[in-house]
């Protein structure tokens, strides 16, 4: 089989259509659309239904999907695991992590990274949904849950304690609940039920009052938390932030202080097979130093 073709044909049907394919591959429509009528010609079957909206993948095309798909996620990992072996750490380091860790603790702390070393280009998903490692995905993996995958190494990062904690602009005009069940009474910042979420029940006081977030006429939902950060600075409720955000802005205020705090565990993964990788040891060294200075 042909490796260019091969290639083409997995781009588009990750793309979804010859144009946006081709802009990846910098090819024209037709010069793409000849490739894929080639490949379909030497493999006899078809492997696209063509309709106004686009590609559909036919079921012949979906197994090839599946095959392309693990054979260049492996050729990615043989050729990180060639870049582990240069004397100089250097190359491409891709790092999933849950949204609010990245852009409110990681990120500000990334050019003292880049100051140490500049050969590693570091590429970050922020995002709540759980990336295969195996499959290279990501590199590393900084998760809020430990990782039961026996082919992962997992180290243990840090705790986050969760509190409710509103803004003094809020609270001057809404005295603050004396018990979980006043909640009730107030507005407050919540993650949806729908979608991915950063960690286990994090709605978790809303839960204890008996508070359906979807429902309830003074809630906000927001899907991400750094969101819902921005929305508790700004006043618009009660909200359950991390301790380490309060410590950043003194000016929020811990409510309801006699109620236990939710705890989320963090974990620095990675696959078993990059245990000798360089810049994922060098990453992880830089991880634990920096929450070695934070106050979780």
């Amino acid at each position: 089989m042909d490796w260019d073709k091969l290639r083409i044909f997995h781009m588009v049907a990750e793309a979804g259509s010859f144009t946006h394919a081709g802009d990846v591959l910098q090819l024209s429509q037709s010069a793409i659309s000849r490739h894929i009528s080639a490949l379909e010609e030497h493999l006899g079957v078809s492997l696209f239904h063509r309709h106004a909206r686009g590609l559909i993948l036919t079921e012949q095309g979906e197994l090839l999907h599946k095959a392309s798909g693990d054979i260049f996620a492996r050729l990615k990992m043989i050729e990180g695991q060639l870049s582990d072996t240069k004397d100089q750490p250097e190359g491409n380091l891709t790092i999933t992590v849950a949204e609010f860790i990245g852009s409110l603790w990681l990120a500000p702390r990334l050019h003292l990274f880049r100051s140490a070393y500049p050969k590693i280009r570091l590429h970050f998903s922020l995002d709540d949904r759980v990336f295969n490692l195996g499959m290279r995905e990501a590199d590393i993996g900084i998760r809020l849950f430990k990782p039961e995958a026996p082919d992962l190494i997992q180290k243990h990062l840090a705790t986050l304690t969760f509190v409710p904690c509103a803004s003094p602009s809020y609270l001057q005009n809404h005295p603050a609940p004396k018990k979980i069940e006043h909640l009730v009474d107030h507005d407050i910042v919540a993650f949806p039920t729908t979608g991915s979420k950063p960690f286990v029940n994090p709605n978790w006081l809303f839960d204890e009052a008996g508070i359906d977030v979807m429902s309830h006429p003074r809630a906000i939902t927001l899907n991400t938390l750094s969101a819902q950060y921005a929305a508790v600075e700004a006043g618009c409720g009660i909200g359950l932030l991390p301790q380490f955000l309060l410590h950043k802005n003194p000016k929020l205020e811990v409510i309801l202080p006699h109620v236990k705090p939710n705890q989320v565990e963090m974990y620095f993964v990675y696959p078993q097979e990059r245990r000798h990788s360089r810049r994922i040891a060098i990453f992880r060294d830089f991880v634990t130093e920096q929450i070695s200075q934070t106050k979780f």
